[in-house]
């Protein structure tokens, strides 16, 4: 027998966790909203989905208000999802209900939140461990610099790119994909 096909015999018998989450698309992760609530990305399919890793006091806090812009122009065919994480110099200590009030007040933002998670290290998140890894994603791995890093994901579920945190949301780099 051929040793491909072996290979990739084995691999659809296997119980292999790792085999289960390589094979999971990202509509399968779960996540709940800030309010705790699940969010069912499922629900998405057919949009873009731009993931951000947010934080409130961060140099970059300002692109909510271009994430926004962004999420009105388009949210026929995108969503964005601000993802909280404290993990980069601490910028996002606030509780649940102290993040959704600043982003609501400070720049008027309707596009989802989601709890705060680890994007990065042991702890990460099933979702930026598929953003992040190619076996899972099926397209690049990358790591996680800073707050506002961006990875968009197509109306059918699979990586596009990602964009470090000095790209603004309105760079046509993101928005070419999504017209």
């Amino acid at each position: 027998m051929n040793p491909i096909t072996t290979f990739a015999s084995t691999l659809k018998t296997t119980n292999d966790p790792l085999q289960k989450v390589a094979n999971e698309p990202i509509y399968d992760i779960e996540i709940n909203k800030l309010d705790g609530s699940p969010l069912n990305l499922s629900e998405l399919k057919g949009k873009h989905i731009l993931f951000v890793n947010v934080a409130s006091h961060c140099g970059y806090t300002p692109q909510y208000r271009a994430l926004q812009k962004l999420y009105t122009t388009h949210k026929e065919k995108l969503m964005v999802i601000g993802v909280p994480c404290n993990q980069f110099g601490g910028q996002e200590p606030d509780s649940a209900e102290t993040i959704q009030q600043f982003c609501e007040v400070n720049y008027g933002v309707t596009f989802i939140i989601t709890e705060k998670i680890d994007v990065k290290g042991t702890g990460q998140h099933p979702l930026y461990k598929w953003l992040t890894d190619k076996s899972l994603n099926g397209n690049k791995s990358s790591k996680v610099k800073w707050n506002f890093q961006k990875y968009l994901v197509d109306d059918n579920g699979n990586l596009v790119d990602y964009f470090y945190s000095i790209t603004r949301p309105s760079n046509s780099r993101i928005t070419k994909h999504i017209k």
